[in-house]
Order: C-alpha cells, then structure tokens, then sequence
C-alpha cells in the first residue's frame, strides 16, 4: 500500500473540481511527458488513457475513474506495466486549506517487474502532486474563490 498527503491551499469544493478534471493538459501540470486522451465523462465516471514513449517501448494505461463528490474518488487503471487500485480523499484543514490523501495498490505486470521501493515511488508520487499543487493553487489565485 502506498500512502501520502498534499495540502492545497485552496477550499475543498475548488480542490475537487479541480482534481478531477481530467484533461490532455494534465501531463503539462505534473510535468511528466505522457499523452492523455479522455475517452468518456459523464458526471459519476471519468474514462482515459495515458500513454508514455519510454526506452523500452510503449507504458499504457486506461483509468476508470468514479466520482464520489463532494470529497473523494476511486480509480482503477489497468496497463501493460502496472495496475493500481487508487483511492483519493479530501477533507478541509483549519485554516481553509484542503488536505488530499491518497492511497494506492500496484501491481506489476510481468512487463513491469518488480515495484519500485515503497520510499522512492511515494516520494515520486508526492514530488508530482507537489507540481499539481502548485497550478491548482496558482489557478485558485487567477480565479478567486467563487469559480
């Protein structure tokens, strides 16, 4: 099990459209260099597909997401490389801010290999949240609070 927190200033409601707007600009924000293409929307699901170019040929996956609003979703991604079982949850901190906590399952593929260590994928993990942070936040600020 994976685990870690993100902390965005920026009110649940702003946090949860945000997150789960899923887009073909969403690599830009994480600034990983993959193609998203979203495949079906509708307003409890959410269906795409990521796809990396790396040195050994093609990463793909499709993620089948359920949205639970006003403060979570579930995901279920299923590649030649990895699966995960992904939960997200959000909840309001004192000051106003908003935590996410993210937990996740992954399982290699016989593509994949092993798993990486548990410290270095949540850290790379937090690191990716950490540049969403950043443009969700940068967003709120651009946008105010009643967008």
């Amino acid at each position: 099990m994976y685990e870690f927190r993100q902390r965005f200033g920026a009110p649940i409601d702003f946090v949860y459209r945000w997150c789960t707007d899923y887009s073909p600009d969403d690599p830009g924000l994480e600034k990983e260099p993959y193609t998203r293409r979203v495949l079906r929307r509708g307003p409890r699901l959410v269906v795409y597909e990521d796809l990396y170019d790396t040195d050994h040929g093609w990463m793909w996956s499709r993620q089948v997401v359920t949205l639970q609003p006003p403060d979570r979703w579930h995901a279920e991604a299923t590649g030649n490389y990895r699966t995960w079982t992904l939960d997200y949850e959000l909840r309001t901190l004192r000051d106003g801010a908003t935590e996410l906590r993210f937990r996740g399952r992954r399982r290699s593929t016989l593509l994949g290999g092993q798993n990486p260590p548990k410290a270095r994928l949540e850290r790379e993990l937090r690191a990716s949240w950490a540049n969403f942070a950043k443009a969700l936040e940068r967003d709120y600020r651009q946008k105010g609070p009643g967008s």
